[in-house]
C-alpha cells in the first residue's frame, strides 16, 4: 500500500519551516544556525530536509551565486490549520464541540484520568497459590 503525504510535516521538517518563517528567506547555513539553537544538526542534514520540502511544495528556492536561497511557500497559519484539522479528525471525530469541551475541562485532568470519574480504582491483586 503506497504511503500518502500528511498535511503536517514531521518534526525536523517543521523545525526548518519554523526557521524560515522567522528568517523569511535564507540559505542552508542560516537555517542550520536557527535550528541548531534547539537541535544541532549537520549542514548536509539541513540541506536534505530543505530539498525534500522544495519537492513537497512547501518551500521555493532560487539560485544566488553558487548557493540556493529558500523561502516558505506554505504559511505558518496554513500549517496550523492543517494540524488542527488532523487533530480534530483523528481524536475528536471531526467534532469542534468535543475539542472545545476537552480544552475547557479534559486537558486539565490528571494524566491517568479516564473520564469525569477520575482514575480507575486500583485492582487488588492476589497471588494464585495453586501454582506455587
Amino acid at each position: 500500500m503506497p504511503k500518502t503525504a500528511r498535511d503536517i510535516p514531521p518534526p525536523l521538517e517543521l523545525a526548518c519551516l519554523k526557521a524560515l518563517w522567522s528568517l523569511e528567506e535564507g540559505n542552508v547555513r542560516a537555517v542550520q544556525e536557527v535550528v541548531a539553537r534547539t537541535r544541532p544538526l549537520a549542514y548536509t542534514t539541513i540541506m536534505t530536509v530543505l530539498d525534500r520540502l522544495v519537492r513537497k511544495g512547501r518551500l521555493r528556492r532560487r539560485k544566488v551565486g553558487r548557493a540556493f536561497v529558500y523561502s516558505p511557500e506554505a504559511s505558518r497559519d496554513s500549517m496550523r490549520g492543517a494540524a488542527v484539522r488532523e487533530l480534530l479528525e483523528g481524536y475528536f471525530d471531526g467534532s469542534e464541540a468535543e475539542l472545545l469541551e476537552y480544552l475547557r475541562h479534559g486537558a486539565s485532568a490528571s494524566p491517568g484520568a479516564t473520564g469525569p470519574a477520575g482514575p480507575p480504582a486500583r485492582e487488588e491483586r492476589q497471588i494464585d497459590t495453586v501454582l506455587l
